[in-house]
């Protein structure tokens, strides 16, 4: 019997879509050890081929470079060699300059600075010049302000250029060309004067306690006289540089006269054997002599210039 169709059509059977095999990714997966590479054989752009931080250095061939024993062998060569000649080094510098004795010359404190500067510009009622030990040690300046120091000398030099320096600018000649030969002119004179009185007593066969740290520091004392001499040059004219000029240098004269003196003649003693024993005495007393006559030179070859 046929029936009616009202508005009624027959559905067709659909085929069902076979399920993915797989869910689809976003991202590739690179976390395996592999990189992905494409179909032309090359690495993909979102691989990293950097090495991890702090990870062990390995070779093309996937060995780890450390473990070759040339190059270990080669490592510990090269550390023996860099420690052979830093110590090396520091032994050079140790024969030239001790630090420990570097030191001994910066051991001052402001009671010694005072006294010492008081010593160097008015020496003539100073009595007792000998330098005192202790256990065969020569104490520091700041016990015994008849040792030599460093400090003075070094901080006069500075004052030195700076007060140069102003003196220049007064007078409208600074520059720093000037300023540096003003301060290299300074420190030349002081080297030659040093190395002259090594060779001098060298030559002399004069045996002494004196070290080269010592000479250094005795000649350094004629910059508190040059400092003194251009103050008064700068406050009172050319008549308070001359009269300022007489009286630095005759301080530093004696000063130094005494003080070579005791260091000198002291161990006299232990050269009155020889044939040349006689003449000891009179070498001494003329590289003493001389030194101390070359002070007021040197002090107005480095000042006279500044004062106009």
């Amino acid at each position: 019997m046929d029936l009616p169709h009202h508005g009624y059509r027959p559905t067709k059977t659909r085929a069902r879509a076979p399920p993915p095999s797989a869910d689809p990714m976003l991202f590739d997966d690179t976390s395996s050890s592999q990189p992905a590479m494409n179909s032309q054989g090359y690495y993909t752009p979102g691989y990293s081929m950097a090495a991890p931080i702090g990870g062990p250095q390995v070779d093309p061939a996937g060995n780890n470079m450390f473990a070759d024993p040339m190059a270990n062998a080669a490592m510990m060569y090269g550390s023996t060699l860099a420690n052979q000649g830093k110590d090396m080094v520091n032994k050079e510098i140790s024969r030239f300059m001790s630090m420990n004795k570097l030191k001994y010359f910066f051991a001052v404190d402001t009671r010694y600075v005072v006294k010492k500067l008081m010593l160097l510009m008015f020496p003539y009622t100073h009595q007792d010049w000998e330098v005192r030990y202790h256990r065969d040690t020569p104490m520091t300046p700041r016990h015994d302000v008849n040792a030599p120091d460093l400090y003075i000398p070094t901080m006069a030099f500075i004052t030195y250029i700076l007060l140069a320096g102003m003196a220049l600018g007064i007078q409208q000649r600074f520059s720093p060309e000037v300023l540096g030969l003003c301060a290299s002119t300074a420190l030349v004179w002081i080297i030659i004067e040093v190395l002259v009185m090594l060779l001098s007593l060298y030559l002399l066969t004069v045996h002494t306690d004196l070290s080269t740290f010592d000479l250094l520091a005795y000649s350094g004392y004629k910059y508190v006289a040059m400092i003194l001499t251009v103050l008064s040059g700068l406050l009172f004219g050319s008549d308070g540089y001359f009269v300022a000029l007489a009286w630095s240098s005759c301080a530093i004269m004696f000063f130094i006269a005494r003080s070579l003196k005791m260091k000198i003649l002291s161990s006299l003693s232990s050269d009155s054997m020889g044939a040349g024993a006689s003449a000891k005495p009179r070498l001494r007393l003329y590289i003493t002599v001389a030194t101390a006559a070359f002070q007021p030179f040197i002090i107005y070859w480095l000042t006279s210039h500044l004062i106009r």
